[in-house]
């Protein structure tokens, strides 16, 4: 196998910055309310875009109360919209929004999961007609894909098919020394075609020895599986810091253009600006390394794995 080839090409998601706040964490209702707003203002203040949806538990109202302390500060947004049905995607735009005090997202992360937009989607369907109406409306500016293993497939089928041209801007998916969530196959075309990419969950949950070492740190067992076969490659690459491993992992793909990663707390959130300051791509070498254990992986687990249980 090879690592994808470096060409720059033009983009409409060529204003994307190489972090972006992730809020998951900010629907974490153990921690106090106006704690959670305050995280939001401070990550409001670093001038980043956020990555949010209505299904993290109440962030959305936790932003909201973080807008309106200073509607002048709202940062661009990427939101989780989906449903089986375009008249159920239309009304999950409207109840990601309007919680937000928004009247247009910057981008739309299409969840289209596997009913029937999905495969209206694969098959080149309505539903592009029915994207460019959105747009056209002013509700969502730009929509990327989102992609799991088990969706692969549609994604894959679309591609092929040329239907997302024109429509969708990019495709979003897990990638991080642990975590790679499209098929092989997807994961060779979109870099063929040089799609835009954008890498989520940037530290796949935390330092690579403690998801090995802690019991319990690991979500699922296969993280901290993969956490064994990971460590020694960080390790060796001199690198001291996790977070700075990941970033320049995601960005040895020259395809992909950001990084989402979810923290409540603001040295953290530090850490990641400091280390998408200046990038440089990980060594080839290790790289490769990491590439060939995710192509293993999808092939025994990823691909294997039932409907969000990984």
């Amino acid at each position: 196998m090879e690592i994808p080839s470096k060409k720059i090409m033009p983009s409409l998601l060529s204003d994307l910055p190489p972090y972006i706040y992730g809020t998951t964490r900010l629907g974490d209702d153990r921690i106090p309310f106006a704690e959670r707003v305050q995280m939001a203002r401070v990550a409001m203040e670093s001038g980043v875009w956020f990555h949010t949806s209505n299904q993290y538990n109440d962030a959305e109202q936790v932003l909201r109360a973080a807008f309106d302390a200073e509607r002048t500060k709202v940062p661009k947004l990427i939101i989780k919209i989906g449903g089986d049905t375009i008249a159920g995607l239309r009304n999950d735009i409207r109840n990601n929004l309007e919680p937000l005090g928004l009247e247009s997202m910057e981008i739309g992360q299409l969840c289209l999961g596997t009913g029937a937009l999905a495969f209206e989607f694969a098959n080149g369907g309505n539903c592009y007609r029915e994207f460019q109406k959105i747009k056209e409306e002013g509700l969502v500016k730009r929509f990327v894909l989102e992609i799991f293993p088990w969706t692969s497939g549609t994604a894959f089928q679309a591609l092929i098919g040329g239907y997302p041209k024109g429509i969708v801007d990019g495709y979003i998916y897990y990638l991080n020394p642990l975590q790679r969530f499209v098929s092989n196959e997807l994961w060779e075309l979109l870099n063929n075609q040089h799609e835009v990419q954008i890498a989520l969950r940037t530290v796949a949950g935390g330092p690579v020895h403690r998801l090995r070492d802690v019991p319990g740190a690991a979500w699922k067992e296969y993280l901290q599986h993969r956490a064994v076969e990971v460590a020694p490659i960080f390790e060796r690459s001199g690198i001291e810091n996790w977070t700075e491993f990941c970033i320049r992992f995601a960005f040895s793909f020259e395809n992909v253009q950001a990084t989402v990663g979810s923290t409540v707390h603001p040295e953290n959130l530090t850490e990641y600006l400091n280390a998408t300051k200046d990038i440089k791509p990980l060594p080839v070498d290790i790289v490769d390394e990491i590439v060939r254990l995710q192509y293993r992986w999808s092939e025994e687990t990823d691909m294997k794995a039932e409907l969000w249980s990984m």
